[in-house]
């Protein structure tokens, strides 16, 4: 399958059904009123629907690359693995399953092994690679001296473009796509045209959530512990209700760019984590563009999308095990070995505890004078960051 195909989500970008959904199936549209009656319908409606699909097999992808040679772009393999949830990143990362992942690189013309690039890993949003957003941004990349890779996290565990979004979104979590990025960063690392204490990861939404919980020092130490990290972090209006109790970073700068009309993402909520994240030292440089909505850079054209819904007025915190809990109340409760078909089950049986913290409706699509902005900000980080 040519990764270059777009990945279209059912609902447009699916950022904010992805925001609901940062916890992979915990929330679905259908809000009423009457909030707790809607969620306990709601949460009946979707273990209904998850009775009919089964989670996809694993596609044959050719041997992970161990290494890259100089002439090495396009399609790239790699060694990776599906934890599925963060209490399996930190307890039993070697007992998840190995995967394969898939991304494709793109390296600036005047990239030499006398002077190798810096580079930026891009996370897609819950919807899959849009079009024009993702490879549009490895283009403006390359176009400005910096190497890209153009991760798919959906690719490698299934999910196609013709995938039912909720499959997508329940199949596949923001904790697979952290644990893509760094081991993409791994192979990216040996590549002879890219400098690898120089490799940085920005991601959309979804993905963007994904590049701020990789900020968690001990993902790098449990998944890539020989390597420095990531070294530049840029978050495109990610949702920031996830509270990992993150204690210590690398120390990498954080790029964040929201807007005042996205209601998918809560900007206090988002100065909170820029906040805890200053408080550990990190550099936190926050772009708030007034009058723009969510996914001001695909394609899509802007309105309000009045059925869209989104998570407001709750945390997901993480105990020290990385088990979820909101208000007090645990959303999993994982036995040692669970699969992730019976933690899927698990998520989609605790929606209505999320069901009572959905708001609905935010502005979409693009935006071209904050499109120019934005571009303008992720330059100017990486100059300081990826110098």
């Amino acid at each position: 399958m040519n990764i270059m195909k777009a990945m279209i989500p059912h609902r447009v970008t699916g950022k904010l059904f992805a925001a609901c959904l940062v916890m992979s199936g915990w929330v679905n549209p259908g809000w009423a009123d009457n909030a707790s009656a809607a969620a306990d319908a709601m949460a009946a409606r979707m273990q209904q629907q998850l009775q009919s699909l089964q989670l996809p097999a694993f596609p044959e992808f050719p041997a992970p690359q161990e290494t890259l040679g100089e002439k090495d772009q396009g399609t790239i393999f790699y060694r990776t693995k599906s934890p599925y949830d963060f209490d399996v990143v930190l307890r039993d990362y070697a007992g998840s399953r190995e995967t394969t992942g898939v991304g494709y690189l793109v390296l600036p013309e005047k990239a030499s092994r006398r002077k190798p690039v810096a580079a930026m890993i891009i996370l897609h949003g819950s919807g899959g690679i849009s079009p024009g957003r993702e490879f549009g941004y490895a283009r403006m990349l390359a176009d400005n001296g910096y190497a890209a890779f153009v991760l798919d996290y959906y690719l490698p565990r299934g999910i196609t473009p013709k995938s039912p979004y909720m499959l997508a979104t329940t199949s596949v979590t923001e904790f697979d796509a952290v644990t893509d990025a760094y081991n993409a960063m791994r192979l990216l690392s040996t590549h002879p045209l890219i400098d690898g204490k120089r490799i940085g990861v920005m991601g959309f939404s979804y993905g963007g959530m994904a590049t701020r919980l990789a900020m968690d020092e001990r993902f790098r130490q449990v998944i890539t512990p020989e390597h420095p990290g990531f070294a530049a972090h840029a978050d495109y209006y990610g949702p920031c209700f996830q509270i990992l109790g993150t204690g210590k970073t690398n120390g990498a700068p954080l790029l964040t760019l929201r807007g005042t009309e996205d209601n998918s993402v809560t900007i206090a909520d988002c100065q909170l984590r820029e906040a805890e994240m200053r408080a550990l030292g990190v550099k936190v440089t926050a772009e708030v563009y007034e009058g723009a909505g969510h996914a001001w850079d695909t394609g899509v054209p802007r309105r309000l999308y009045q059925d869209y819904p989104y998570i407001a007025g709750c945390d997901v915190v993480y105990d020290e095990d990385g088990i979820p809990f909101v208000n007090g109340k645990k959303l999993i409760d994982p036995s040692p070995g669970s699969t992730p078909a019976e933690r899927q089950k698990m998520r989609i049986r605790t929606a209505g505890v999320l069901g009572r913290c959905a708001g609905q409706g935010y502005v979409i699509g693009w935006d071209p004078q904050t499109r120019a902005k934005s571009d303008a900000a992720l330059l100017r980080f990486l100059r300081q960051a990826l110098k």
